[in-house]
């Protein structure tokens, strides 16, 4: 029960801890026990503000509370647990004395729980800077998001495919197998990088598998290597009526094996030409481009009705961009250095599950 003062305010449990000594564990406890909690920091202390008097605490002050008006702004902390000190340093630096909301962030069973810390207002760009080096000497990953991309609602997620929803770049394994690993590797290397012009760097690259048979694209994709958290992150995406589709610099032959294994909706990708069992070392058709792949957002999202506002895509590197820019949010995964600058939301580590932690269930 909530109890009201004759000011009008709810009376909250002002709770003063020093933050080395408040556990990563305390903290889960205490969201355990109630949806959010609100905290401050005040010199050398933390204050953490609740509506229900919790056990985990021996003192606690009686006082009226009118809580901020919360924006749609937010800080998503996750890959790491997330205890008093690391909380402290950050209300530190997002403004010494402003009350922030933490509550409880854990969409998906197989992911540990996170913190979201929601915000009053927009955070400026040297501010949101100083956010990714404090995630970064903290070794947790952090996300600042601007908007609410809601999972109950339709949406659409357009995922990159070599590196990102599989852990190989498919035409750096079908070179090895063809006696031309080392020069395709560099190449493509530089071209996920940004250096050179992604449709050049491909043809070249395919001109250089020009007579190996077809049984070594087979042999690819017979076991292709999955991204960690894939299977489960479409599953889920899944259930709740999104569409998931991939755009992808590779080849056809890699994504139908995807799409029928998945069930997605769609996949852009080249079309490798083949003659009597070989390859020519020639893309048959346009070819799939950053451009392309950023063209697939809107057309996917404007054929299945699903608003701008709701759309996803996720990458790694330098053609996925514009992709990543057109998208109401785009997510940079165990992305290029030049890819991790140009874009706001970062995943660095672990599984493409994460995703998750960045959509709201309301």
């Amino acid at each position: 029960m909530v109890l009201t003062p004759s000011i009008g305010y709810p009376l909250s449990f002002l709770i003063t801890v020093s933050p080395a000594q408040l556990t990563s564990a305390d903290i889960a406890g205490l969201l355990a026990q109630q949806t959010a909690f609100w905290f401050q920091t005040q010199g050398e202390q933390l204050h953490l503000q609740t509506l229900q008097i919790s056990p985990l605490f021996a003192e606690a002050e009686f006082i009226a509370f009118n809580p901020p008006p919360i924006s749609d702004c937010s800080i998503r902390l996750f890959g790491k647990p997330v205890d008093g000190a690391l909380l402290y340093e950050l209300g530190q630096l997002l403004a010494n004395g402003s009350v922030l909301k933490a509550s409880l962030l854990q969409p998906h069973p197989d992911l540990p729980p996170a913190l979201l810390i929601q915000l009053t207002a927009t955070l400026p760009l040297e501010l949101q800077q100083q956010l990714y080096h404090f995630a970064a000497e903290q070794q947790i990953e952090l996300v600042y998001l601007e908007r609410q991309i809601k999972l109950s609602e339709p949406g659409l997620l357009v995922m990159d495919m070599d590196s990102t929803a599989i852990t190989i770049e498919c035409i750096d394994e079908i070179a090895a197998l063809a006696g031309v690993g080392p020069q395709v590797a560099a190449v493509t290397a530089r071209a996920m990088n940004g250096e050179l012009d992604f449709a050049a760097s491909l043809i070249a690259r395919v001109a250089t598998l020009k007579g190996a048979p077809q049984s070594v694209l087979q042999q690819v994709a017979t076991d292709l290597p999955l991204m960690p958290g894939l299977v489960a992150l479409v599953s889920r995406l899944q259930q709740q009526h999104w569409r998931v589709a991939i755009a992808s610099g590779g080849f056809t032959y890699f994504t139908d094996v995807l799409q029928q294994r998945l069930g997605l909706n769609a996949t852009f990708a080249n079309v490798l030409e083949i003659e009597n069992g070989l390859l020519t070392g020639k893309v048959s058709g346009d070819i799939v481009d950053a451009c392309s792949k950023a063209r697939a957002v809107t057309e996917l999202a404007e054929r299945y009705g699903i608003t701008a506002e709701q759309t996803v895509a996720i990458g790694d590197g330098a053609n996925d961009l514009p992709m990543l820019k057109t998208a109401a949010l785009g997510v940079a995964f165990h992305a290029k250095p030049k890819v991790q600058q140009a874009v706001s939301a970062r995943i660095n580590r672990g599984s493409l599950l994460q995703l998750l932690y960045l959509l709201d269930l309301a």
